[in-house]
């Protein structure tokens, strides 16, 4: 079944994309007439971006939920808000470390000398896609339509998971919000002192203690600017809009199947942006540069988004060029690789690959506030310290992921600030201390070999994985763990979008839950395990005052020395404890045809569309 979005329903609309086509085709025709070193035949030819020829295919593995910034909640939602929506803030496509640069910001911030105030002035000239909502006029973006958007996180009917992001921040929002939990109405035309409009293309934002992270914030999908007169028009009870995204990005949803595809056109009206990008210490940039540099972006006139849940069925739609733009995930990649790199059959076909180690943190947790697995008492401790031990991460790796994954002992991986590569967790693979352990705690083991509560009532985990052939695997590697300690486990196997649901609840009693950076520092990492998280990102439901205290230490601090030393004993009270065990993070490997040009796995962005382009003659 199709959404009811308005740009395949409503006719007016339509014949404004028609028109607005119509206008560039004829802008470019009267750029060929002025022009006296080319030949009108050479422009018409070629348009100058957004070349409706030029089609990137691509997959996603699992369904999307819906497209608000404020209320989505997974990444690959979030992929398609990246490609549609805006934000003040943005990647620099090359630079390693990942660097910040404007995106429709007019400059990089001015920060006052007590880090408290942020000055952002707004580029001119950025329009909205035309949609009912604007009731046929142009509609430019403001800075007031940052300053919504911004107060929509904090809205408690939207119940937005990216609340952390702006709460005990912003002078006065945090204030609006609370009356909005006493009114059950949050007023958006309330003035908020911390979002001072100077004039409709200049924000001030005055913060109640320097963020060393506002700009990487700023930058951050969930922050996106959206339009109030659309989300009023198309939202939903909980004042989400998620059927009906219009932003001023590259690309507008123009089909929608549920759960199975997805295509996006390029804006025709999307504001002039060049690609002009400088290499990093990656031999590879060069030839990137030569290939991109100079070009109006996006060169790419559609994307073509499918879901396959399937793994061998994503790869076979690849290896049969139905695809442009594919993630090869490690349980195929021996049909693909020979270690690391292409096997020759593939190199021949003129394959590409993009290889990275992901800003990732994948964590096993255990629900706190589960009765038998949750709570702070020594013997809950002991059990969740000894599942932590029985488990064996680089055996998990190997099965799963085919080696393609590095083990993690800090919670900050590689590639963000605050990592640590010499720290080494107090938790290891060691069933027999595990053993060991549940026996002085009273974990007895019956006539079957499986362990009862101190109190004898039966002792049972159940852990919830995704339907796809990924989730299996991996239960049957934790299954052999708990049978390794005498532990009864039961697998559940739930779509990815009810997972996430009840994850949010704390209706789950164990996961195995991957992060991604949102932002490249160590806070949005420790942000995981801070009790004010719960319903947003705590997904263990984790509440230990000690820790919950240190990191609100450190996030007065900017990165350095004094807030690694946080880091460092906080990490050390998640291990006392055990609510959860650290993982790894995974390799990211992206292979494209050979008409691909100029792609490269970005660390941060969830998407690359916007500065790649494609050969139509391949």
């Amino acid at each position: 079944m199709k959404s009811t979005h308005p740009y395949q329903r409503n006719q007016h609309n339509m014949a404004m994309r028609k028109l607005s086509r119509t206008g560039m085709a004829i802008c470019l025709a009267l750029a060929a007439l002025m022009s006296s070193t080319l030949p009108l035949q050479a422009h018409a030819a070629k348009p100058e971006f957004a070349d409706p020829e030029k089609v990137l295919r691509t997959i996603f593995p699992v369904a999307e939920t819906g497209f608000d910034p404020a209320a989505t909640r997974d990444l690959y939602s979030n992929a398609i808000n990246e490609a549609i929506f805006e934000r003040l803030f943005t990647y620099d496509y090359l630079a390693s470390p990942a660097k910040i640069i404007p995106e429709t910001a007019d400059g990089m911030p001015e920060i006052s000398a007590d880090g408290k105030t942020y000055t952002i002035r707004l580029k001119k000239g950025i329009y909205f896609t035309p949609d009912a909502a604007f009731n046929g006029k142009k509609r430019e973006l403001t800075v007031d339509d940052y300053v919504y958007s911004f107060k929509r996180i904090m809205d408690p009917k939207i119940a937005s998971t990216h609340v952390w992001l702006l709460e005990d921040k912003i002078a006065g929002l945090d204030q609006l919000a609370a009356q909005a939990k006493k009114s059950g109405k949050f007023d958006y035309s309330a003035k908020v002192p911390g979002l001072e409009v100077v004039d409709k293309y200049t924000l001030r934002i005055h913060l109640t203690r320097p963020d060393f992270n506002l700009p990487m914030i700023l930058a951050y999908t969930a922050m996106s600017a959206v339009a109030r007169e659309v989300i009023e028009k198309y939202q939903d009870v909980q004042g989400a809009a998620m059927a009906n995204p219009v932003g001023t990005g590259p690309f507008q949803l123009t089909e929608w199947v549920r759960g199975s595809k997805m295509i996006l056109d390029a804006n025709p009206d999307f504001h002039t942006t060049i690609w002009d990008f400088q290499a990093s210490s990656d031999p590879n940039d060069q030839k990137i540069i030569a290939a991109m540099k100079g070009k109006r972006m996006p060169q790419i006139g559609r994307v073509v988004v499918n879901v396959i849940l399937e793994d061998q069925s994503r790869l076979l739609a690849f290896q049969k060029d139905e695809i442009d733009l594919f993630q090869l995930y490690g349980g195929l990649a021996p049909q693909v690789l020979n270690g690391p790199d292409l096997k020759p059959e593939f190199v021949k076909r003129g394959i590409q690959m993009s290889r990275i180690v992901d800003p990732e943190l994948t964590i096993y947790y255990w629900n706190m506030q589960d009765p038998v697995f949750g709570g702070l008492s020594k013997e809950k401790i002991a059990l969740r310290r000894a599942m932590a031990m029985a488990h064996n991460v680089e055996e998990e790796i190997r099965i799963v992921d085919n080696g393609h994954a590095i083990p993690l002992q800090y919670p900050i991986p590689h590639g963000v600030v605050g990592h640590d590569p010499n720290y080494k967790s107090s938790i290891q693979y060691n069933p027999a201390a595990a053993n060991a352990l549940l026996d002085k705690f009273g974990y007895k083991k019956g006539k079957d070999g499986y362990r009862t509560n101190p109190d004898g009532s039966p002792l049972e985990i159940v852990h919830t994985a995704q339907t796809e052939s990924r989730g299996h695997l991996q239960a049957e590697v934790w299954k052999k763990s708990y049978d390794g300690i005498g532990i009864r486990m039961r697998a559940e196997f739930r779509p990815f979008a009810e997972i996430l649901k009840a994850e949010k609840q704390c209706q789950l009693m164990q996961r195995i839950s991957p992060w991604i950076a949102d932002y490249p520092d160590g806070d949005n990492f420790m942000q995981l395990f801070y009790g004010k998280n719960i319903h947003m990102n705590n997904n263990g439901c984790v509440t230990i005052p000690e820790y919950d205290k240190l990191y609100e230490q450190s996030q007065k601090l900017a990165p350095g020395p004094e807030r690694d030393l946080l880091y460092h004993k906080m990490t050390r009270i998640m291990e006392l404890y055990a609510a959860q065990r650290l993982g790894y993070a995974r390799h990211r490997m992206m292979l494209s045809q050979p008409r691909v040009i100029g792609h490269k796995k970005h660390p941060i962005m969830h998407i690359e569309w916007m500065q790649i382009d494609i050969d139509k003659t391949k």
